[in-house]
């Protein structure tokens, strides 16, 4: 059966959160050390890693989580139309073209775009609505990521042809629990695949660059000469969106964000980043081990609000790929989902989670 139009899927025009999938062609070790021919390209995955944190400062998503595998990538992100809406026309068309400059500067970065561009915009009302449609459409983020590191590892390879087996894999996240469970799926990945024993360990995923953000401020408690050094170092996750969220104290609608790395200050889990990385650590240990042994009482609540105990947190974790197809959620995020793409599918069958996975 042919895949579902994007369109019908995704909607620029909403808020959504979408768990990405992107495959190198034929599965090959494009972005990591290849055990055929012994090559390294180990360096792609700091170009996507880098990739990613460029878009983040442009379009008007926020990205969740991410994880840089060897011959695929993860990516968790939520689409801000409230924040696209709020940006000036001219925000608009400036952002437009740092991400297709007209020129570049001799390092190759983007130019300041002159009057003359930003008109070419500004005084065509459907360029410029298309333009600002685009900027909160995960599609076209992906196109971005994709293409970039496409023309980069050709170029470097010096060959032709598809990098990407093909279009991304996109699936919906309806809710907080299919969201918690999704993002400690990415964030282990490495974990699943033997290439890490640790999250701390785990490079090029979201939950090591908040790790070493920690261990960044707790070195910044110890007296030292280099404190002013330290001090103008930017966090590394943070072009990422915060983990943890208030809704009793957070504004409606689109947060402020002064740093100008990412689209919004808003979290996405009701759960503190510590808790959040205990438990991923947590049930790191379950994986590589095959067992589970006792979660601490205090993270006990987390799962209790999703309705799990941990033998099946720890399999849907290990198992999300498998369960989840077009969407993840509670029986009735499904049924809303499918009345909202106009289709009659349910609830296929139960997963450990207790929701159902179509």
């Amino acid at each position: 059966m042919p895949r579902q139009a994007r369109g019908e899927v995704l909607d620029s025009s909403q808020v959504q959160v979408v768990h990405c999938i992107q495959r190198c062609v034929r599965r090959a070790f494009l972005c990591g050390d290849d055990p055929l021919t012994g090559n390294s390209y180990e360096h792609r995955r700091a170009w996507i890693r880098d990739r990613l944190e460029f878009l983040a400062s442009v379009f008007a998503i926020d990205c969740l989580t991410f994880s840089v595998m060897h011959n695929h990538i993860h990516l968790v992100l939520r689409s801000r139309a409230d924040v696209v809406a709020a940006w000036s026309d001219e925000e608009v068309a400036r952002r437009w073209l740092r991400l297709f400059p007209r020129r570049r500067n001799e390092d190759g970065s983007p130019a300041v775009p002159s009057k003359p561009e930003l008109d070419m915009i500004l005084n065509q009302p459907e360029v410029l609505a298309e333009r600002r449609r685009r900027l909160s459409d995960i599609s076209w983020w992906m196109r971005c990521t994709a293409e970039n590191i496409a023309r980069r590892s050709n170029a470097e390879d010096e060959v032709r042809g598809h990098f990407w087996e093909g279009r991304y894999h996109a699936q919906v996240l309806l809710d907080e629990a299919s969201l918690l469970v999704c993002a400690a799926y990415v964030d282990l990945n490495p974990i699943r695949a033997a290439l890490a024993e640790t999250p701390e360990t785990s490079d090029y995923t979201g939950a090591k660059d908040r790790i070493d953000d920690l261990s960044e401020r707790e070195d910044r408690g110890r007296p030292s000469t280099h404190d002013w050094e330290r001090s103008r170092r930017r966090r590394r996750s943070g072009w990422m969106s915060p983990i943890e969220i208030d809704e009793q104290i957070d504004e409606v609608g689109p947060a402020v964000e002064s740093s100008g790395r990412r689209a919004s200050s808003k979290g996405f889990l009701s759960v503190s980043m510590a808790r959040y990385l205990e438990l991923l650590d947590w049930t790191g240990r379950q994986l590589r081990s095959d067992k589970v042994g006792s979660i601490p009482e205090h993270l006990q609540p987390i799962l209790q609000r999703i309705g799990l105990d941990t033998h099946g947190w720890c399999d849907v974790v290990r198992k999300f790929g498998r369960i989840f197809k077009r969407a993840a959620g509670t029986p009735e995020s499904l049924a809303g989902e499918a009345r909202r793409r106009g289709q009659g599918w349910l609830c296929a069958r139960e997963n450990p989670l207790g929701f159902s996975s179509v």
